[in-house]
């Protein structure tokens, strides 16, 4: 049988993951290989088990760098500034956007060797991981748990809190947090006959396809193909989906592609749109197919919700809107992702120092100014006391939070990077290809034959 599966986006990633990579170590934890002097005659502080006496702070210079822009980037120079000025021990920060996390990881990875890598990072997981196989990351793990110093982590929901340990090793801190979720449209199901969100793939088949049903059905045919679910290739969409039909992309230490759960879930996603129950959007922007009634769902961030709101009232559309987990076997899925605090390996004086800018940035205050500026979810389950009023006025971000218990991780990996690539480039190859639903499994098998490439 003539292969579906053309091997450029194979190419294209397997290029990338090979490229060459020099980077030296640092030594041991405390001490950076390249010229960063530390402080001399340390001693316990009372109450602290690290060696670094709390006048040794004062005055010191860390360097952050960011992946932001716009209004995070706005936002963070203004609580750099407030601690600057205010913070007990006279430290300095120094913030330098990097402009997004690609660029972030190119220039960090590059700095590695040299004197002039920064103190803090605020990096993808997967980052802090490779980074961490390099030898140039901090281990937190005394910093959160000092007497003195340290943080509480049960106010951190485990879905935050787990993603940045590597065995016992913890190579960084959260920093944001979001996840893709299905909306739905209450209103509209009810007119429909659905009285409540769907719990099952069955019943998100049936509400999809009976959406569909109602455009062919009006007296418009230019709206025939419309009604379902909008087909979102993101990897996060992808990989939710797997999930909620037991499946996934790890098995053991490794990665596995073909297996029953992954065929299922996309078969019944191909089978969707070999219905017409999910459609691919063309002219029209997924947000207004959703407010204007085109679309029964739509897949977006936790940080989209608001702009989501503000479509509808501009389309003068006054219907109840939900956030969902993605529907499959059991109570549905959705991945938890976002950016971490990476500190780097320099000096003990200075890597005290950055934790502590890093623990300020985790407290409630910071916290719920993030949420109110960004829309994520609060990093800590305290800081919700601080979010009453957002909470009312922000119902969706409000139906998130309470969905929490169920995210999942992302895979714990630094070759994450990598493979999440892959597989929204191959999730987004199926439908750009119309894959029938039967031929599924080689788009999987070719994933995983690329991954054992990758790893050889």
């Amino acid at each position: 049988m003539k292969k579906i599966f053309p091997f450029l986006f194979l190419i294209c990633i397997l290029l990338t993951a090979c490229g060459a990579k020099a980077i030296s170590t640092a030594g041991p934890t405390g001490t950076q290989s390249a010229s960063k002097t530390p402080q001399t005659g340390s001693t316990n502080e009372a109450g602290s088990k690290l060696q670094v006496r709390e006048e040794a702070l004062k005055g010191l210079e860390i360097t952050v760098w960011t992946p932001w822009y716009g209004i995070e980037s706005t936002l963070f120079d203004s609580l750099v500034n407030e601690f600057n000025a205010k913070n007990d021990w006279g430290i300095k920060v120094a913030a330098q956007s990097q402009v997004n996390f690609t660029n972030i990881y190119e220039t960090v990875t590059t700095s590695l060797p040299t004197s002039q890598r920064p103190d803090l990072v605020i990096a993808l997981p997967e980052h802090a991981l490779e980074w961490n196989d390099d030898g140039v990351v901090t281990d937190l793990t005394p910093y959160v748990g000092d007497p003195k110093y340290g943080i509480d982590t049960k106010d951190f929901p485990p879905a935050f809190w787990d993603q940045d340990i590597n065995g016992n090793t913890r190579v960084a801190v959260p920093a944001q947090r979001t996840a893709r979720f299905l909306l739905w449209n209450e209103t509209w199901a009810g007119k429909l006959g659905f009285s409540s969100a769907p719990a099952s793939a069955e019943d998100f088949q049936k509400q999809a396809c009976g959406a569909h049903l109602s455009k062919t059905k009006d007296e418009s045919t230019l709206d025939d193909f419309m009604g379902g679910w909008i087909v979102d290739t993101d990897p996060m969409t992808a990989y939710a989906w797997m999930l909620a039909f037991d499946g996934g992309v790890l098995e053991g230490d490794g990665y596995r592609f073909l297996r029953p759960g992954n065929i299922e879930a996309f078969k019944y996603l191909r089978g969707l749109s070999e219905a017409s129950c999910a459609w691919e959007v063309k002219e029209t922007k997924p947000v207004a197919a959703f407010a204007n009634r085109d679309a029964l769902f739509i897949t977006a961030s936790l940080e989209d919700l608001p702009g989501i709101a503000r479509e509808f009232a501009a389309a003068n559309n006054t219907d109840k809107w939900k956030v969902i987990p993605f529907p499959g076997k059991n109570d549905g899925a959705f991945v938890i992702y976002g950016s971490s605090y990476v500190i780097l390996q320099s000096t003990d004086e200075e890597q005290l120092a950055t934790w502590l800018f890093t623990r300020w940035l985790l407290e409630n205050e910071q916290d719920a100014r993030w949420v109110e500026t960004t829309h994520r979810f609060p990093l800590r389950s305290s800081t919700m006391d601080l979010l009453g009023d957002y909470k009312k006025t922000h119902p969706q971000w409000a139906q998130a939070i309470d969905l929490l218990p169920q995210g999942e991780l992302q895979p714990q990996k630094a070759s994450w990077r990598t493979i999440k690539t892959m597989l929204g480039d191959g999730f987004d190859h199926m439908y750009r290809v119309n894959v029938p639903s039967g031929q599924v499994a080689a788009i999987l098998a070719q994933m995983e034959s690329l991954v054992r490439d990758l790893s050889q």
